[in-house]
């Protein structure tokens, strides 16, 4: 079989979600392939969804029963575990592909002998075919067969994880899988995973659409949502030291995890939470400390970020108190000028 489609389903029957992707996964123009969709003890009416599609494709739609809810990460690595294909793709169950995704990912593969294929999506409000806001992903110097300046550039920008193909042996050989029970196991996956491929190729088209709705993870900032930021930025550290990555990159991983375990989190935090723990900040501080305490003359880390972002970590390094009252005094004031400036 040429290609295993693994999809993690929890709770996405409304609003035709479901279904959407579905109808972009089973009228793939690939020849050869399989769907694997786990569902993760939905609640909702997907895992019936999932078992009318088996039954209306049984030769290429297999249906697992997650009994216990193990978060995207797990269902897909019980996909993994179960695929035939020499190839597997991810698709997340809210979004949807084109018709010729994955003909185009694995035809560029075999014309190239890549054993990892990518290429651009868009991001979309509406569930149709039409091409929304262009994200490109990965860039040409990441390209082509995988030296040492390649890996360094994939550990701070692996790209997305959905969009790939990946060639199964890799997969096998190494046994790579997904974080279970947790958020945004494909921040600390992403880097690892391309660490271990050899030869990587793009296609230079926005093949699959990425649904902003109100029930996307990226829209709903939680408590426990932080929490798993830091827990995945630790996560990869412990992968890159166990797999022997973490020396020879470690100025690239400073990046990636100051990055994902600090910014993201602290400025997520502060914007999406209506009371900002003082104690969560100072958690935050001494991860950097004990992790990199010299993050902040990261070579990467000076280009990357802007001006306040820059002061505003410094300012938090030094007293989370001081940073806390000054934010809020900040924003406070600057909604005050947003609101005056309506009016």
């Amino acid at each position: 079989m040429k290609l295993s489609i693994v999809v993690p389903v929890y709770n996405m029957a409304g609003g035709n979600k479901l279904r959407f992707c579905l109808d972009s996964l089973v009228n793939q123009t690939i020849a050869d392939y399989e769907i694997i969709a786990v569902d993760d003890a939905s609640t909702d009416n997907s895992l019936a969804i999932l078992q009318e599609y088996e039954s209306n494709y049984p030769w290429k739609f297999k249906v697992i029963q997650s009994y216990e809810n193990v978060k995207q990460g797990g269902a897909r690595n019980k996909g993994i575990e179960a695929a035939r294909g020499t190839w597997i793709g991810f698709v997340d169950s809210d979004d949807w592909i084109a018709p010729d995704m994955y003909e185009k990912l694995i035809g560029k593969a075999e014309q190239t002998g890549a054993d990892v294929v990518g290429c651009d999506y868009c991001m979309t409000n509406a569930q149709s075919m039409k091409v929304g806001k262009l994200m490109p992903n990965n860039t040409a110097e990441q390209t082509g067969v995988l030296d040492f300046d390649k890996y360094r550039l994939l550990v701070m920008n692996p790209g997305s994880m959905v969009i790939k193909v990946y060639l199964k042996e890799v997969i096998d050989t190494h046994h790579l899988r997904f974080p279970e029970r947790t958020f945004y196991e494909d921040n600390c996956a992403s880097p690892i995973w391309m660490l271990h491929f050899t030869h990587f190729e793009k296609v230079e088209e926005p093949l699959y659409y990425y649904y902003q709705h109100d029930m996307s993870t990226v829209h709903k900032i939680s408590m426990e949502k932080c929490e798993a930021r830091l827990l995945m930025g630790k996560r990869m550290i412990e992968e890159a030291r166990r797999c022997g990555f973490y020396k020879p990159y470690l100025q690239e991983f400073e990046f990636a995890f100051s990055k994902l375990y600090y910014m993201n989190t602290l400025f997520t935090y502060m914007l999406g939470m209506k009371q900002p723990r003082l104690g969560f900040l100072r958690l935050i501080a001494d991860g950097m400390r004990h992790e990199f305490p010299d993050f902040q003359k990261n070579v990467y880390y000076q280009r990357e970020f802007d001006a306040e972002q820059k002061k505003l970590a410094a300012m938090h390094m030094r007293s989370p108190l001081r940073f806390l009252v000054y934010f809020k005094l900040l924003y406070f004031y600057r909604n005050i000028r947003g609101k005056n400036r309506k009016e």
